[in-house]
């Protein structure tokens, strides 16, 4: 799906249109963030959805798919520091269409950039995610 399927109309909002991303990733993220951090940064729930959703997932060019494999990816580089964004963002790739296979070679991947020790730390990233979302099914 082709992110710019998001987008209603050309006059939508930023805000609307990362809300209507979140909405089909983590419908209650926007909630969680601003429990957690409004109260520290007035508004950050709303300025990361803006922002981050709004004006970068919803970008024509790529589909949600590619740019949360992509997501993944930095993310895994930058190292074992990420791990929480990590894992929120592979249930958003599973989330957005993405294989577990597709999951683990987007991480996999990384070895070559960021070195063994951050893939290592992805894929227990993901090993994590797989093993909870499992265990909810049982």
């Amino acid at each position: 799906m082709n992110s710019s399927a998001h987008n209603a109309t050309d006059n939508t909002s930023a805000l609307e249109k990362g809300r209507d991303i979140v909405a089909r990733l983590n419908p209650p993220l926007e909630g969680q963030l601003a429990e957690k951090y409004d109260d520290l940064v007035p508004d950050f729930a709303e300025s990361l959805v803006e922002w981050a959703y709004g004006r970068h997932y919803a970008r024509p060019g790529l589909d949600l798919k590619t740019r949360q494999l992509c997501t993944i990816s930095a993310l895994t580089v930058l190292g074992g520091q990420t791990s929480p964004q990590l894992k929120i963002n592979i249930h958003h790739t599973l989330s957005a269409g993405a294989a577990r296979s597709e999951v683990i070679e987007a991480i996999w991947q990384m070895a070559v950039y960021g070195g063994l020790p951050a893939a290592i730390n992805g894929l227990n990233a993901a090993r994590e995610v797989f093993d909870e979302l499992d265990a909810r099914q049982d």
